[in-house]
């Protein structure tokens, strides 16, 4: 990943006014921004660009945001912040599990946007820090985590983790039998404090258990500490 500051944003939304005010944002912050106006042409600027970050908006003609973050994470791993005029949980909820490191309702604050693509970013940099300083793989029964590969794979079939969900499992893998709360994962992960309390964490988890088959009444991988936390054992 480049350096923070001269980090390349992707903002794909079909709105001009919010592409140009997220965009001057941007810029004032020292990022290279670059605009798409549909789900389509911003797929078709990471055919041709590299990337560090995107911002897409969810409703949009042609292909919309949940297609268009499908489609990127079938070959990228970089940080999606999703937009939407939607402040459903369902919304909130669907967006992240299509794929979305995060979630901002419109309207919003550019100065929110900006300290989230920060956080983003921030959270990726240290996440590649720190897996130079980890132990190459983790096993756990049939699960195995190879951290410099950023690979997880359950009896040699390879799973496909989104950063936040690797880094999830990562952090708990990394702290056997110490229970995380929400809270806590949030600020170990995100690299900020807890602002208001939502649902981010729990489907993050909720996704990862999916992808791992962890059934969270028999989990073999992540358990609940009712009332506390998650962990592994």
């Amino acid at each position: 990943m480049r350096n923070e500051k001269g980090a390349h944003v992707l903002i794909i939304d079909d709105e001009p006014e919010i592409r140009e005010i997220v965009k001057i944002f941007l810029i004032n912050e020292g990022y290279g921004v670059m605009e798409a106006e549909d789900g389509a042409a911003g797929l078709e600027l990471l055919r041709k660009e590299a990337f560090d970050l995107v911002i897409l908006d969810v409703m949009m003609p042609k292909l919309n945001g949940i297609q268009t973050c499908i489609q990127i994470r079938k070959t990228q791993n970089i940080p999606i912040i999703m937009l939407s005029a939607k402040n459903e949980d369902m919304d909130k909820i669907l967006g992240l599990t299509s794929g979305a490191d995060d979630y901002l309702s419109k309207p919003f604050n550019p100065l929110e946007l900006v300290a989230r693509v920060k956080s983003q970013l921030r959270r990726v940099r240290m996440s590649e820090t720190q897996d130079k300083q980890q132990p190459l793989e983790f096993i756990i029964g049939d699960l195995v985590l190879n951290i410099p590969r950023h690979q997880v794979t359950i009896k040699s079939k390879e799973i496909s983790l989104t950063p936040l969900e690797f880094d999830i499992l990562v952090l708990l893998a990394t702290h056997r039998g110490q229970v995380f709360s929400v809270d806590k994962i949030y600020e170990t992960i995100w690299k900020d404090p807890v602002m208001q309390s939502d649902k981010t964490v729990m489907v993050h988890i909720r996704n990862l258990r999916e992808k791992l088959k962890d059934n969270p009444r028999e989990p073999k991988y992540i358990k609940t500490v009712w009332g506390v936390g998650y962990k592994i054992d």
